[in-house]
């Protein structure tokens, strides 16, 4: 896990069929969710502009670990960052964890 408080600690992203996020959840350090939709960005947080690499490409990068998460996991989450509660970084869950 990285040491810059500005940047998050885990990324969990909803990845539509054309590849371009829906939405996000941002994980910090200190505990903040920032979240994204395609009408809303709270917490600094945005969905990406292009689509997001397949999963080979983004653990090709030696400071990401990516992997695919259940659905009711991404659904927490999201339900976390909607609700405006803080969660600890733990790194458990993760679509992209920076390292």
């Amino acid at each position: 896990m990285h040491e810059f408080a500005e940047e998050p600690v885990e990324i969990l992203s909803e990845v539509g069929a054309d590849g371009y996020e829906r939405r996000k959840v941002e994980r910090f350090r200190d505990g903040r969710l920032g979240w994204a939709d395609e009408k809303h960005e709270v917490g600094g947080t945005g969905l990406g502009e292009l689509p997001v690499p397949p999963l080979d490409e983004i653990n090709a990068q030696q400071e990401f670990v990516a992997s695919r998460i259940p659905d009711r996991e991404f659904e927490w989450a999201w339900g976390q960052a909607l609700s405006g509660h803080e969660h600890p970084a733990s790194g458990s869950v993760t679509t992209i964890d920076h390292r």
